[in-house]
């Protein structure tokens, strides 16, 4: 024993050394993590001067560590308070009988005396002075507090409180829920006014931040404490401070988490899995995945690969290589917090200062510049992305644009959709265009502008997600955005092409309200574009491909459901009292069987007659476009376009872009279903679906606010008009009205007209607009407000 105690003396002097065992040893010794601030020595210690709280014993469920600052100091408290008797118990808060959950014994409850005092939480045999001491829980600012819940009480008749402590944790039981609620403000209100509790590594960061320009200091405190070093042990606490039973993983529960302190010591062992994994990328993505689902885990894995990546025996070989690489995918997916990050910053020059020219110096360089660039991200890095990252590399993006053209350009995990619409309109020649351009998220049925500031290695990511849920192709397509100005294209331009397409695209919908006729010289002209003059052996597209299906779906349909003559059974059986009924008795079942194959069949043969008048008519569209078709021999390419936007043009909405509303109501309480919200250039306008008049048209120099009023509600408010609109593209609409008045405010900027008249009250907002002597229009987020 004396021996034991002389070899504890000496680990103490050489400050954390003692932590070199990287938490090995039996989790009885977890005593060592943690110190309070208000128990830390002097400012004026030397880093070697750290002095390590004892580990010591617990007993009755209490935690034993104490810091060691002088002999008295470092008697266990706790031991000594477990020999007073309840009647020396100081500062006493809440007392009273509860029940507590007692597990391994066939009563699953049992009755104690609960006493609350400053420091502890502790229950007795019973009220009187003497009464035996049967548990303490001593109450740090790590502790929680599970308040009652409805639940618990519905299954068990009583009110519940549970409270964590380091190892361990008490589940409480009241008939009544305002003790229930008593207990659990008082215990949270004791947790609460704990001085914060630090871990040595915390304590050990400090004084590297304060040491980090004396190299000789810094070596000192690395060759003197193990914990901040490379180890092949397990991992038995976390780097970091975190609240016991902390219920961050509640909300992934079906993912299968524990607390997340369980959950940093699990990823430490992933973390060593990686030195002898043959393909480390599931493990990366798993790391990764957890850090995303329990953001207080990042810190802690930074610390973790800090440590790993320090002092390690064989730093050239492959299996260390795999820290770095984790570190890589770490920091272009997460930031650490503010400390965390200067930490890993030194550590990394460092690095680079003692090993140059090497894998580990050209690591250590690509996680700096990566820090500077990155943003959390939304999703956790595709299988090629971290190959990518794994080898300092960039990935190959594929973006389409309208028609079959399509570019190849080089991204990096930082970059954002405003840099790839840069890029590419300076490979396609469209700087100088007065139009915006954007990306979309696109499959064959549907499709999406993508704000400028999403990271495009996110969208990659959830294309990957989506292809195996829905079994459709995803891709990236690059499409003109806010058409401003449409007279100043060029026809022989790019530009002129991507109108056309996108004109075509809104045809197809059914968003360009125009007579039959005129469709079907639109898909002529389109076949002339497409194909040339007109010959029977051309490969014909698709009738969906050049007529909207909805149009002749619907005359199909009305001719479907006009009157026809009633067969004479059906006469005489609407002639019937309607208040006869099949008789019961033994053959009911199978007059109703009989019924229901009637209607399923008479069901089964309206679809076929349906889908017979669809081919008739199909078939009709078809002979007349290619009629129409002949009738354009010899026209251009460049003659079809222009023909084709012509008869487009006819329609005063050209150019803005349709969105569903599904309910609107006017400012007099009057309202209508089905509409379209078309948001152009210059205003915003309501029509009613295939009709080309507008039924309202509000210009943007009158509209006072606009935004967002709840999940599916959409306001706008023009002189003393309020609009309001239920529709699922709330934050579509948002984002191209936000497009429209930024290009305006660009415009003004230069001293251009944008035909535009804003007074000096235009307020855009809910989202206004300040009314000021020289009225200026604000750039607006590019999201719901």
């Amino acid at each position: 024993m004396p021996l034991q105690g002389v070899c504890w003396f000496l680990c103490c002097r050489q400050g954390f050394s003692l932590l070199g065992r990287d938490y090995g040893e039996k989790e009885e010794e977890e005593s060592f993590e943690l110190r309070n601030k208000e128990d830390l020595t002097p400012n004026g210690r030397t880093p070697a001067e750290v002095i390590v709280s004892q580990p010591s014993c617990t007993a009755n469920g209490t935690n034993g560590h104490t810091v060691a600052q002088s002999p008295d100091e470092m008697k266990s408290l706790i031991i000594e308070k477990n020999k007073m008797g309840l009647e020396e118990e100081p500062e006493l808060l809440v007392k009273g009988w509860l029940l507590r959950e007692v597990r391994g014994s066939w009563i699953k409850q049992r009755r104690y005396w609960f006493v609350l005092s400053q420091d502890s939480l502790d229950y007795y045999s019973g009220p009187e002075k003497g009464a035996r001491r049967l548990g303490t829980l001593v109450l740090t600012n790590l502790c929680s507090v599970i308040w009652p819940d409805k639940q618990t009480y519905k299954e068990t008749g009583y009110w519940s409180i549970t409270v964590y402590g380091r190892k361990h944790c008490y589940r409480l039981y009241t008939k009544h829920f305002n003790e229930a609620v008593h207990w659990a403000c008082a215990i949270q209100k004791i947790i609460d006014t704990k001085s914060p509790v630090e871990t040595p590594t915390q304590l050990l960061i400090r004084d590297i931040e304060e040491n980090k320009f004396n190299p000789e200091v810094v070596e000192h405190i690395y060759q003197h404490n193990p914990i901040l070093k490379y180890t092949q042990g397990p991992l038995y606490a976390p780097l970091l401070p975190f609240p016991y039973g902390s219920l961050e993983h509640t909300y992934h529960s079906g993912k299968g988490y524990g607390s997340v302190r369980e959950e940093a010591v699990k990823l430490f062992n992933c973390l060593q899995q990686l030195e002898s994994a043959r393909e480390p990328v599931p493990i990366i993505q798993g790391v990764l995945q957890t850090c995303l689902d329990l953001r207080p885990l990042r810190d802690e894995v930074y610390c973790q690969l800090v440590k790993q990546t320090s002092y390690t025996p064989s730093p050239y070989t492959a299996a260390h290589l795999r820290y770095w690489q984790l570190l890589t995918c770490m920091s272009c997916t997460f930031l650490p917090g503010p400390n965390i990050l200067k930490y890993l910053r030194f550590h990394l020059k460092r690095i680079q200062s003692q090993s140059p020219e090497s894998e580990m110096d050209n690591y250590a360089s690509f996680i700096s510049e990566a820090l500077e660039k990155t943003k959390c991200r939304e999703c956790v890095p595709s299988w090629e992305e971290i190959q990518m990252l794994m080898n300092r590399q960039e990935m190959l993006c594929t973006v389409h644009y309208p028609g079959p053209g399509l570019c190849q350009i080089y991204i990096s995990s930082h970059t954002t959709a405003n840099e790839v619409v840069r890029r590419m309109q300076e490979k396609l020649g469209l700087q100088e265009s007065k139009n915006t351009f954007a990306l979309y998220e696109q499959n064959a049925v549907w499709e999406q502008a993508i704000a400028g500031s999403t990271l495009i290695a996110d969208i990659l990511t959830s294309f990957t997600t989506k292809e195996s849920e829905s079994k459709s192709q995803w891709k990236l397509c690059f499409k003109l955005y806010c058409l401003l100005d449409a007279d100043s294209i060029s026809v022989d331009s790019i530009e002129y092409f991507f109108l056309f397409e996108q004109c075509h695209e809104m045809v197809v919908r059914g968003q360009l309200p125009a007579c039959e006729e005129d469709l079907q010289a639109l898909a002529a002209l389109r076949l002339q574009c497409l194909m040339g003059d007109f010959s029977t052996h051309a490969p014909c597209p698709p009738l969906d491909e050049l007529f909207p299906g909805d149009m002749l779906e619907a005359r199909v349909l009305m001719s479907l459901s006009a009157p026809q003559a009633t067969p004479p059974s059906q006469v005489a059986a609407q002639g019937c009292p309607t208040t006869q009924r099949f008789p019961t008795g033994l053959l009911t079942g199978t007059l109703w069987s009989h019924t229901a194959t009637a209607v399923h069949k008479q069901k089964v043969e309206q679809d076929m007659r349906l889908r017979s008048r669809l081919k008739e008519e199909a078939a009709a569209v078809m002979a007349s476009i290619l009629e129409r078709w002949k009738g354009l021999a010899g026209y251009s390419r460049r003659d079809s376009m222009a023909a084709y936007l012509t008869i487009a043009r006819q329609w005063s909405g050209f150019g803005c872009t349709l969105y569903e509303v599904d309910f609107y109501i006017s400012s007099t309480g009057s309202f209508s279903q089905k509409l379209w919200l078309g948001v152009a250039a210059t205003s915003v306008s309501l029509y009613k679906q295939g009709e080309s008049e507008a039924l309202e048209s509000f210009p943007y120099g009158q509209i006072c606010s606009y935004g967002v009023s709840d999940s599916n509600t959409f306001k706008i408010t023009a002189g003393d008009r309020d609009l309001t609109f239920e529709t699922t593209k709330l934050t579509e609409i948002m984002q191209l009205m936000n497009a429209y008045f930024s290009a305006i405010h660009r415009q003004r900027g230069k001293g251009e007209d944008p035909d535009i008249t804003i007074t000096e009250s235009t307020e855009v907002g809910f989202h206004h607009l300040a009314s000021t002597p020289t009225p200026t229009l604000l750039e607006l987020p590019s999201h719901p407000v």
